[in-house]
């Protein structure tokens, strides 16, 4: 069976694209990787987040290398950050700092512990610190 190495892209669906941008760009301070007018590219540690402007890529993209078929996702949805255990009250201050509630908290069976807020576009992101699964 051929491996699979991690999650190399997530992506989000939003309303608004500039508005969106600036709210991971700045809360969350990730750099740009791409822009353009239908999706912002933002590191993540090692991996890319990907915020698509909501409808703009139900058509195949053709590019000079090859296509991307459609894609699209609507509702809220969720994605979770990896942050170390003496991160998790600086978070807290940063977002309540920003006027962004704390919807929820969890302390997993593990030792790891979540906080959940949501985006512009009401999607669910969490902050979870190690021990919430049996690999993190």
């Amino acid at each position: 069976m051929p491996k699979l190495d991690r999650v190399l892209e997530t992506a989000l669906y939003v309303d608004d694209l500039d508005r969106a941008a600036a709210f991971y760009a700045e809360l969350l301070d990730l750099p740009s990787l791409y822009a353009d007018d239908r999706l912002r590219a933002f590191a993540v540690g090692n991996s890319v987040l990907l915020l698509f402007r909501r409808g703009a890529s139900l058509e195949t993209m053709t590019m000079p290398g090859g296509t991307i078929p459609p894609h699209d996702g609507a509702g809220p949805l969720h994605v979770a950050f990896a942050i170390s255990a003496d991160e998790l009250a600086p978070w807290e201050e940063r977002l309540r700092g920003r006027g962004i509630p704390v919807e929820g908290r969890t302390d997993w069976p593990r030792g790891g512990r979540s906080i959940y807020f949501r985006d512009p576009d009401g999607h669910l992101l969490e902050l979870a610190t190690p021990g919430l699964w049996r690999i993190y």
